[in-house]
């Protein structure tokens, strides 16, 4: 197995990130068969969802996934769109600080799962949705939503 990739804050808060002026339901067509290229590419297991205003625009389970990637899907999600930034950041800012997010009792750890793999999408700056994958170490999943993140924004 290849080496799984190592992040620290400081590099997360150098991505790119999604803030764009406008992104519609072709926009996150587009996203997400950037996120499939990338899936496709680099061989893996993943599952991939993109929300816009609470609908799920876009989704693909590729490989072995399936119905358990759901609530991961979903929990990261929500963890990318709550603290408005990518799931891995929220949970390396709370392992860095000392208070894993796994142990905050203010929150349904059900619902909220501060794992990487989401990213938010932003335009002008609000938050409307997420693209989100599930299936691999949640370094990689980060990996490969931010690498299909770089693609679109790249073509834009």
């Amino acid at each position: 197995m290849a080496e799984l990739p190592e992040y620290t804050v400081a590099d997360l808060e150098r991505e790119d990130a999604v803030d764009v002026e406008s992104f519609d339901n072709d926009d996150a067509v587009d996203l997400g068969l950037a996120a499939l290229e990338v899936i496709d590419e680099r061989g893996l297991n993943l599952a991939v969802r993109i929300v816009l205003r609470g609908d799920v625009v876009f989704q693909a389970k590729l490989g072995t996934t399936g119905p358990g990637n759901d609530p991961w899907l979903a929990g990261k999600a929500a963890v990318a769109e709550r603290f408005g930034e990518p799931s891995l950041l929220v949970k390396l800012r709370h392992a860095e600080a000392g208070t894993p997010f796994e142990e905050r009792t203010d929150v349904d750890h059900e619902l909220l799962r501060a794992h990487g793999g989401s990213i938010p999408i932003r335009v002008a700056g609000e938050v409307v949705g997420t693209i989100t994958t599930s299936g691999e170490p949640d370094v990689v999943d980060h990996a490969t939503t931010a690498e299909a993140v770089r693609r679109y924004l790249s073509s834009r």
